[in-house]
């Protein structure tokens, strides 16, 4: 039995999706922190984030270069540039552009300013006990529904009722009745129904992940400076 989660930032906190979903087991809630998978049990031995962990000091990560050629127009606007690491001390978007001018030239987008706050906190999840990031995992949807349809990116926007028929299509297939029945479990707030398609995005990584069947893109990830791998699992 492998426990996997599948866990995206939401408005009320984290979305996340756990259990054995090959043994069609699975719950859903809203965790308010990241310290509550600690909470989960039994505890996962991998899980699925859709958010930048390794940070870089400049520039743009290997990693969302290669997640955008993947993906091709028009979803790859969906990846954008992670914060670089200094960012994370900046007190308000104007200084973290300022930050980024002065490193390479490049503000920060208004996307990433807009997830600083998650960024900050799985990085400080992930400094409290470096070992975490073993079985904690930077995944991004896209990337993961486009390989888990065979390599073909999603055709529609996820917020559009097309592309949440193309996403819930996958999860059906894969999950059966454990689908609607963990979505069932869920509050009626906090969450947008693109954060719950991304949580079993992320889910669906996090188990090729324990079974070691993940992509690592790149495949040598460089290391930023903590340590973290910069890269995306999928």
């Amino acid at each position: 039995m492998a426990i996997v989660a599948g866990v995206d930032g939401c408005p009320g906190g984290w979305l996340c999706l756990w259990g054995d979903p090959e043994r069609g087991a699975l719950s859903a809630g809203i965790l308010e922190r990241l310290e509550d998978l600690l909470g989960l049990e039994p505890r996962p031995v991998a899980v699925g984030v859709d958010v930048p962990i390794g940070l870089p000091e400049r520039g743009v990560r290997a990693c969302d270069r290669e997640a955008r050629r993947l993906l091709g127009r028009p979803r790859a606007s969906s990846v954008f540039p992670a914060p670089l690491r200094p960012m994370l001390a900046a007190d308000s978007y104007r200084e973290a552009c300022r930050i980024g001018e002065g490193k390479d030239g490049r503000r920060l987008s208004r996307q990433a300013w807009n997830i600083l706050p998650k960024v900050r906190e799985m990085d400080a999840f992930l400094a409290a006990d470096p070992s975490r990031a073993e079985w904690v995992h930077e995944v991004h949807p896209e990337t993961s529904f486009a390989v888990w349809n065979g390599g073909v990116p999603m055709a529609h926007n996820k917020k559009t009722a097309a592309g949440a028929a193309e996403r819930n299509l996958l999860a059906e297939g894969w999950l059966g009745t454990a689908w609607p029945y963990a979505r069932s479990g869920l509050p009626a707030s906090g969450y947008a129904r693109d954060d719950l398609l991304d949580a079993v995005a992320a889910l669906w990584s996090a188990r090729r992940i324990a079974v070691g069947e993940a992509l690592r893109r790149p495949p040598e990830p460089e290391r930023d400076a903590r340590g973290l791998a910069m890269e995306i699992r999928a």
